[in-house]
């Protein structure tokens, strides 16, 4: 590593947003950071006023991705991430100044520091030219169109603090970390009239129209792609350019296990209270309004749910749609698992899940397997109870095995659904599958 610490007069500059360096608890620069043994960091004060609100004999789970340990883990300081919040502050305040000495340094200039802000959610403009390929510049689009309408959806489910539940845990933990927006709900300026209601539906629909545009394009460029690097393709096509009107470009056969489609519904008494259920029980929604459904004490204390169906023999397949939820897990477990677990982490269940950063994983007999950073729109589960396998396919437009493990089921086993993250209007949808 011998091209790192050439002397202090060759600070490189980097670009960061405060977002970079901050605690998604407070929403501000992280102060005494901690780091958990997930990885996630906050400031020390947010986790242990978090923990403490959570009362004793909870938990002391990582707000981001509810991982958690029997008893509070110690926190330590990080100094890196300190260090280099404490440079982002004074490089912010230099600015705030009007000192010129941290704005943009050049190759030949001695900056003050080496951590220049830029505002907030605003990409920094690229200083070296990289070449991309056409998919990978549509696929960041999606990703960036996907990230808005998620924004959209969090402002079009604000609720004022007296709906929302301010004794249900799960409700507190939705309004500290929902999207980045200030849930506080203690003004009535966050009341969403009904014009302005209307404008964020007419924005989400446009956004939603762009996001399943640009889906279809990156699908286009990909078919090609693939056949270059010696795939064949699916299906033939007549013509180059596709139909206006076709709203799916490449052509999706039926599945290879369609005759064993299941249609699962989601099962009341196991819904968690930050989860909500559409009236034909097939979409599970991440909400933060009181629920009208009785309670259970069979409900789980994170963001899950299980569906009715109790499969203990035979073959069977569903599938699941998850292009709107940027957090979740999609598996079985048996319906004892334990209702303050969460999917894959214990011996009864066993999942794929998108971490909401590039991350696809598998989890089963409480292992991890990571499988990549392609994100499946939809996921089909395959359950063959008379050869014990269980697996998951990618089946956005054509079948491609993520994972498949061998199982043991003492017991029966549900379909399982996980959303966390905890952001208000992500969903999963259990599809009809095309027969």
């Amino acid at each position: 590593m011998a091209g790192l610490g050439k002397g202090p007069g060759s600070a490189v500059p980097v670009w960061l947003a405060e977002d970079d360096l901050g605690c998604i608890i407070c929403q501000e620069l992280l102060d005494w950071p901690a780091t958990l043994p997930c990885g996630h960091s906050f400031c020390r004060h947010c986790l242990e006023g978090l923990w403490g609100a959570r009362g004793a004999g909870r938990r002391w789970a990582c707000p981001t991705c509810r991982e958690g340990a029997a008893q509070q883990p110690r926190l330590r300081k990080n100094t890196l991430l300190q260090d280099l919040a404490d440079k982002y502050r004074r490089a912010a305040r230099e600015l705030e100044a009007g000192s010129n000495s941290a704005a943009c340094p050049g190759p030949g200039s001695s900056p003050g520091s080496s951590l220049t802000p830029r505002p907030r959610r605003r990409p920094a403009l690229p200083r070296v030219a990289v070449e991309k390929s056409i998919t990978e510049v549509g696929q960041e689009l999606t990703e960036l169109v996907e990230h808005l309408v998620d924004i959209v959806r969090s402002l079009q489910n604000q609720r004022p603090l007296s709906e929302s539940g301010p004794d249900n845990e799960l409700s507190i933990l939705g309004k500290v970390f929902s999207s980045g927006v200030d849930l506080s709900m203690t003004s009535p300026k966050l009341l969403i009239s009904d014009t302005a209601a209307g404008r964020i539906r007419n924005i989400l629909q446009d956004l939603e129209e762009i996001q399943e545009k640009l889906r279809e394009n990156v699908a286009r460029k990909e078919a090609p792609e693939a056949q270059t690097q010696g795939e064949l393709p699916e299906a033939p096509s007549s013509s180059s350019c596709p139909l206006p009107d076709q709203s799916h470009p490449a052509l999706k056969r039926a599945s290879q296990f369609a005759q064993w489609a299941i249609h699962p519904t989601f099962n009341l008494k196991s819904l968690s209270c930050s989860l909500e259920v559409s009236t034909d029980s097939r979409t599970v929604t991440v909400s933060h309004r009181p629920q009208p459904y009785r309670w259970s004490c069979e409900r789980f204390s994170t963001s899950q749910v299980l569906c009715s169906q109790a499969l203990f023999s035979g073959k069977h397949y569903w599938e699941v749609d998850t292009r709107n939820c940027s957090h979740w897990a999609v598996g079985v477990a048996s319906w004892e698992m334990s209702r303050d677990q969460v999917l894959g982490r214990t011996m009864d269940s066993c999942c794929v899940e998108w971490k909401g950063t590039n991350q696809l994983s598998a989890w089963h007999m409480v292992k991890e397997t990571v499988l990549g950073s392609d994100r499946p729109g939809v996921v089909g589960i395959w359950l063959n109870l008379e050869e014990g396998k269980l697996a998951f396919y990618s089946v956005d437009n054509q079948e491609k095995l993520l994972y498949e493990c061998t199982i043991s089921a003492a017991s029966p086993l549900h379909p399982a659904f996980w959303l966390y993250g905890l952001h208000p209007g992500n969903h999963l949808i259990i599809k009809q599958v095309k027969v």
